[in-house]
């Protein structure tokens, strides 16, 4: 087993054998490069990857690997059969308790599932590497939202799921400290009175399950065996079966609430009609223990921090292109402009998102637009800044550089300044397209240029930060550990910039002279947001951060489940923020308290966009989201 900080459980019954793994650095399907080892057992292993499919970020996967070594054909296909048929499940499936399926795939002998890789630790191994029993808070917090997604899963439609293997092994706890349910190899559809194969594992399977009988009262009872092996620390497979009234839950751990005890009990009694008949019953009698102990403002406050998805904020539209959106979109005049993997600019009409033209390019569109003078300016991976008319999408000009053109473009006195992957900052004549100077930073520019006082300031992949005059001459330059992908803010004579050094930077405007620093957990890309004194960013190690620039001090911070590549930006007394993880987040600005989130099917990358009272954002399932604020 990996890390216990940066796992995702799947247990299998006997060892396969290890001569055939993957090794690390193997690539699946020209996509999925294996890093590593997570678990393993008879025939299938659970591995980390990265998803090559998105080479700016790091998006890490699990891939579920299943060998067939079935000689009968017809064996062998119902194993494929079966496997297939856990992916159909899980893609059928929307809660912020099952990790997402993402794809699958059969090579030769072996059966791929790849699926949300899930950072942190199951319980049984927090149960197995302390000494110290779990606090009652956190496991009736984790209780309470079990039921929920056992509740989800029983009503399903059209059919109702029962997972059939609920054990701590199968319960991961996330990195902000909520269960995610794993391994459904073996849910299946619940078919009233009908019998099927003994399957589960002994210790927490209820007696009819070792029938062939398994309903939604055998996940219960199985819930309730969880829970007293948490609470006890006694593991239940060491036992005699469907002993646990044997066990007492107070002469273990005698710091347990008696109103716990009671619920606990109650699920696993022997007869399924003694015990809770539904999850949310099950729920409603762990909530009433929070109540009657005290502990329901604090589960409370951290329940609302666990909705992936919220019913209450739908978009007012979308549109959908043919490829990723990984940039930002921009708005002007009544409509929406927004970069495309799948080469194009599309023009969109703001109030109900209606194509109005695209403009195609040779290369994929990362950079955000710019306006001026009744065209928008932006670079293109085809190596060009391009200058299209608003009114029509055809093109006024377009400038070459050398190199893939990342950064984006802007315009100060009649100029365009842009960055090039050719290593030069260059400034061209807006209506003309002519250059008329260009500063070579020694590395590609991917940052966006930000011009303050008659100055040019921007970053470098070598880590350099330059401010020049007007004329291309360098009026100072400050180097960091490592590269300036950050765009810059200037606000009362600083420039706050970032840097994959995991550093924001707080640096004269006039000398380049460090004021601050303050340090990140993880790199950032993301280009900083100033609202009075506070200052708000992302990273790298999945948070939105909340500086006091006065200070340098934090604020308040933000974990979402991934990356934070994008920026954040404020529009009345909201901060808005997309994540890796697809959610795009709204939180009150000035506590980081979440308001609600959207999930989307891909990465969020770039950053929002707001008008009037509407607020859009492009993610990379090829979709650009529009909501009413």
């Amino acid at each position: 087993m990996s890390d216990p900080q940066n796992t995702q459980s799947f247990e299998t019954d006997s060892e396969l054998d290890t001569s055939q793994q993957l090794q690390a650095g193997t690539t699946l399907v020209e996509r999925y490069t294996i890093q590593g080892i997570i678990g393993i057992g008879g025939m299938s292993a659970v591995y980390q990857a990265r998803d090559m499919h998105f080479p700016n970020v790091t998006k890490n996967v699990a891939v579920k690997e299943m060998v067939n070594r079935a000689l009968d054909p017809v064996v062998r296909s119902t194993i494929v059969r079966n496997f297939e048929r856990e992916a159909n499940l899980l893609a059928s499936l929307e809660h912020r308790a099952i990790p997402r399926i993402y794809d699958y795939f059969t090579l030769n002998e072996r059966s791929y599932l790849v699926i949300e890789f899930v950072s942190g630790s199951d319980l049984e191994e927090l149960v197995n590497n302390t000494n110290e029993f779990i606090e009652e808070e956190r496991l009736v917090r984790w209780a309470i939202e079990l039921c929920d997604v056992l509740s989800y899963l029983h009503n399903h439609k059209p059919e109702s799921i029962i997972f059939r293997d609920m054990k701590p092994s199968n319960v991961m706890i996330n990195a902000q400290d909520h269960v995610v349910l794993v391994d459904f190899g073996i849910a299946k559809p619940f078919q009233a009175g009908k019998r099927g194969t003994m399957i589960g594992t002994e210790g927490y399977s209820p007696p009819e399950q070792y029938r062939g009988e398994a309903s939604p009262q055998a996940d219960i009872y199985a819930l309730g065996a969880t829970l007293h092996h948490a609470i006890t620390r006694r593991d239940p497979r060491l036992e005699p079966p469907f002993s646990f009234h044997e066990r007492p839950i107070l002469q273990h751990n005698p710091n347990v609430s008696s109103l716990l005890v009671k619920v606990i009990e109650k699920a696993l009694e022997y007869q399924p009609e003694d015990r809770f008949q539904t999850a949310e019953d099950m729920k409603s009698a762990l909530m009433g223990v929070a109540h009657e102990t005290g502990m329901l403002p604090h589960i409370a406050a951290s329940l609302s921090q666990a909705v992936r998805v919220s019913e209450a904020i739908q978009p007012i539209w979308s549109f959908k292109c043919e490829d990723e959106i990984r940039g930002s979109p921009v708005y002007t005049n009544g409509a929406v402009y927004v970069g495309c993997y799948d080469n194009n600019l599309y023009a969109l009409d703001a109030h109900d998102g209606e194509f109005l033209w695209k403009y195609p390019t040779e290369g994929g569109i990362v950079s955000k637009p710019a306006f001026f003078d009744e065209s928008v300016y932006f670079g293109s991976e085809d190596h060009r800044l391009h200058a299209v008319y608003l009114r029509n999408g055809r093109v006024n000009w377009t400038y070459y550089t050398k190199g893939p053109v990342r950064s984006s473009p802007f315009i100060a006195e009649g100029h365009i300044f842009i960055g090039s992957d050719d290593r030069f900052l260059h400034a061209v004549n807006a209506t003309t397209g002519r250059p008329a100077w260009r500063a070579d930073a020694g590395s590609p520019v991917r940052s966006t240029p930000i011009i303050a006082n008659e100055l040019v300031y921007f970053g470098s992949e070598a880590g350099d930060f330059y401010c020049l005059d007007f004329t291309g001459a360098i009026k100072w330059r400050f180097k960091a550990k490592r590269a300036v992908t950050s765009s810059a803010v200037v606000s009362k004579g600083t420039v706050y910039v970032g840097s994959v050094d995991s550093t924001i930077y707080a640096l004269d405007a006039k000398t380049g002279w460090v004021i601050w620093r303050f340090r990140l957990s993880k790199p950032t890309i993301s280009t900083p947001f100033m609202n009075d004194n506070l200052l708000f960013t992302g990273s790298v190690d999945g948070a939105i951060y909340c500086i006091d620039t006065n200070t340098s001090k934090e604020v308040w911070r933000y974990s979402t489940e991934h990356q934070v590549t994008g920026s954040p930006i404020i529009l009345k007394d909201s901060l808005y923020c997309g994540s890796v993880d697809g959610c795009f987040y709204c939180l009150e600005f000035r506590t980081g308290r979440l308001r609600w989130k959207y999930q989307t099917e891909g990465p969020i990358t770039g950053t929002p966009v707001a008008w009037e009272d509407v607020i859009a954002i492009g993610s990379t399932d090829h979709r650009i989201y529009a909501f009413a604020v």
